[in-house]
């Protein structure tokens, strides 16, 4: 899809597919100095890091290894309280490893503050962050982001895996929504 297959539901594209992948050509840059003769699990999280983790995997020029978890975070609302339930697990180990967490976006803070908690306490010898999105305005808990891709406001946005009701993540650009798709 491109902003034109919107049409009316596209308030404004944030980032564009350009701009997403000339940051991921610099990330991957840093992942491949960073972890240099280091063995590195890749962690994505389900399902907004599906492409993130795709695209920052393959431009990176070392192996590693990937795993997937699925967490579910609720509270009242839309809002999330912190309070998470793991929907799928690692298959990985994590004792002794590098281990580096792919997110879409970091709002709150509150659920991947849970996950780093949790994955810190399997054993690895070291575990990172990396999220293509962070909303600094939004954030309620302080969680340290070693690669980030972009600072945007704290507005509701879509594609890139991003989602509005499951719609949406298949879009190759940022965007934010108009109203009348959400009934604002």
């Amino acid at each position: 899809m491109d902003p034109v297959d919107m049409g009316s539901d596209l308030e404004r594209v944030l980032l564009t597919e350009e701009q997403l992948g000339a940051r991921l050509d610099e990330m991957a840059a840093q992942i491949d100095a960073d972890y240099v003769g280091k063995e590195l699990l890749v962690v994505g999280v389900l399902k907004g890091a599906v492409m993130v983790m795709a695209d920052l995997v393959r431009r990176l020029h070392s192996s590693v290894q990937m795993d997937w978890m699925a967490v579910s975070s609720y509270g009242s609302g839309t809002k999330s309280s912190g309070v998470v339930r793991i929907l799928k697990d690692l298959d990985a180990d994590l004792t002794g490893r590098h281990v580096l967490i792919v997110e879409d976006i970091i709002d709150s803070g509150l659920t991947l503050s849970w996950l780093l908690a949790n994955l810190r306490s399997r054993g690895p010898e070291t575990v990172e962050i990396a999220t293509m999105l962070r909303k600094p305005d939004a954030a309620k808990v302080a969680v340290d982001v070693k690669y980030v891709g972009f600072e945007i406001p704290n507005e509701f946005v879509v594609g890139y895996g991003l989602d509005f009701d499951e719609k949406y993540r298949n879009l190759p650009f940022v965007g934010t929504l108009a109203p009348h798709v959400y009934g604002a």
